[in-house]
């Protein structure tokens, strides 16, 4: 009995964890592209390797618009030429427009994050990020967003090689 259970579990957490890695694959190859204006610092991390911490312009208008009672939730997006993307308003629940996108973002310690507030890069590479202007992140209908690359301002993918 104590065997099936260990078995059982093991495949429900199996389960669980391919299920979470199919969701993100199929983000990341149905997933809109939009890309968020950068505000970079360079940091470097002994423990984790060479990042580059991000901050978005669209998360500091929704800090100064909203100060107070700002909770984790979505914002709604209007994007633009090359998927470029600027604040419109909080979801509210009102259908979309053709041209927005919602996209779920965090408050910590008061400051607002989507999907991640670091970009990692191999060691070496770093002076080709510090050109980066913006971080191209694809996003499906619910709001969730992988970010998956950062784009000079051309909003060119930049390649460090």
């Amino acid at each position: 009995m104590r065997r099936a259970v260990i078995l059982i579990t093991g495949f429900a957490l199996l389960a669980l964890v391919n299920l979470s890695i199919y969701k993100r694959e199929a983000l990341l190859a149905r997933g809109r592209i939009v890309l968020l204006e950068l505000a970079p610092v360079d940091p470097r991390s002994l423990m984790q390797g060479d990042y580059m911490a991000l901050r978005f312009r669209v998360g500091s208008e929704l800090e100064t618009r909203r100060r107070e009672n700002l909770s984790d939730g979505n914002l709604i997006l209007a994007v633009g030429a090359k998927g470029i993307a600027a604040y419109r308003r909080i979801d509210d629940g009102t259908p979309l427009a053709a041209d927005e996108l919602r996209m779920r973002f965090r408050v910590r310690e008061g400051n607002v994050k989507f999907a991640t507030n670091a970009f990692f890069f191999e060691e070496g590479t770093g002076e080709a990020y510090t050109m980066a202007r913006y971080g191209e992140f694809r996003v499906d209908d619910k709001g969730d967003a992988i970010l998956t690359h950062l784009c000079d301002a051309a909003a060119q993918r930049i390649s460090p090689r």
